[in-house]
């Protein structure tokens, strides 16, 4: 099963969406706005992507700045800003095969499916 955390109203993550439709895979697309994830969902995904809490949060968001955060807070505290304001997650995430790829570009999660 593939899982991408989409954000239909971006186009990066309606391309790695149509990418991987495509390919006729079986893909669950979870709304991530809509149905947040959680602090150990948060933490899961960046341990699968290799990636830092910085690296996944939008940090030009309005509401980055809104909570007086910075890219050099601690991993927890960034974390925990994404679970409460999904909008700071970087899209697409895409699950599969016990890994994680951040859909920018949109290829770059073809070679884990």
């Amino acid at each position: 099963m593939i899982t991408i955390w989409h954000n239909p109203r971006c186009s990066k993550s309606r391309q790695t969406l149509a990418l991987l439709q495509k390919r006729g895979l079986n893909i669950s697309v979870r709304r991530y706005l809509d149905d947040a994830p959680t602090d150990a969902e948060i933490n899961s995904a960046l341990d699968l992507l290799g990636l830092p809490a910085r690296a996944l949060i939008r940090s030009g968001e309005p509401a980055f700045r809104a909570q007086g955060l910075s890219t050099t807070d601690d991993q927890a505290t960034l974390v925990a800003a994404m679970a409460a304001t999904p909008k700071l997650i970087e899209r697409p995430v895409v699950f599969a095969n016990g890994t994680a790829r951040l859909g920018r570009p949109p290829e770059a999660v073809l070679d884990i499916v």
